[in-house]
């Protein structure tokens, strides 16, 4: 199963590479597009849950990796204010 990595920027300028155990998130975000900060996480946590079940019906389990993922972003997002906006700056196989 092909991973890739997608490298953000969120609204306070910290840069964080992403993990993802599938392609898939490249259905929900494009290199170069900024998004509120809340569809951002919309978007990730979709995205997330398809390459964890996809990891899933492949291996017979869920992809914990892809979850902590999901965990880190939702808690990096938490900590935010409202309003702001994370770029998408590139996709790494």
């Amino acid at each position: 199963m092909p991973e890739m990595r997608f490298h953000v920027r969120w609204p306070d300028g910290r840069r964080e590479a992403c993990y993802s155990p599938s392609l898939v998130v490249k259905d929900f975000l494009t290199p170069g597009e900024s998004y509120a900060l809340d569809d951002f996480v919309e978007k990730s946590r979709t995205a997330l849950t398809i390459a964890s079940e996809r990891v899933c019906e492949k291996y017979g389990f869920a992809c914990s990796s892809a979850l902590d993922q999901l965990a880190r972003i939702e808690t990096a997002a938490a900590r935010l204010p409202p309003g702001g906006r994370v770029t998408v700056e590139a996709f790494e196989p």
